[in-house]
C-alpha cells in the first residue's frame, strides 16, 4: 500500500539537485527519498544497538565462551 507524504525541502538547491539526479537515472525522485529514509533507520538502528552489542561482548570476555562440541553435548 502506497502513503503520500509532501516534503518541503528548505534548501531550493537540494531539491533542484534531486530531480536531476532522478532524472539521470531515469528513476522517481520519491524512490530516492525511500532509499534515504530506510539507510536513515537503518543507520539509526545499528547506532542504538551499539551499546547492547559492546555489553555482550564485555559479558563474553568476562565469562568466556564454550566451543560448539561442548555446548552440543549440553544440549
Amino acid at each position: 500500500m502506497s502513503k503520500r507524504m509532501t516534503v518541503v525541502f528548505k534548501n531550493e538547491n537540494l531539491y533542484t539537485h534531486l530531480k536531476v539526479e532522478a532524472a539521470k537515472r531515469n528513476i522517481n525522485a520519491s524512490d530516492i527519498i525511500s532509499e534515504a529514509v530506510i539507510e536513515w533507520i537503518e543507520s539509526h538502528e545499528d547506532f542504538e544497538l551499539a551499546p547492547l552489542i559492546k555489553k555482550s561482548q564485555k559479558e563474553v570476555k568476562k565469562s568466556g565462551t564454550k566451543s560448539w562440541d561442548k555446548l552440543k553435548k549440553e544440549l
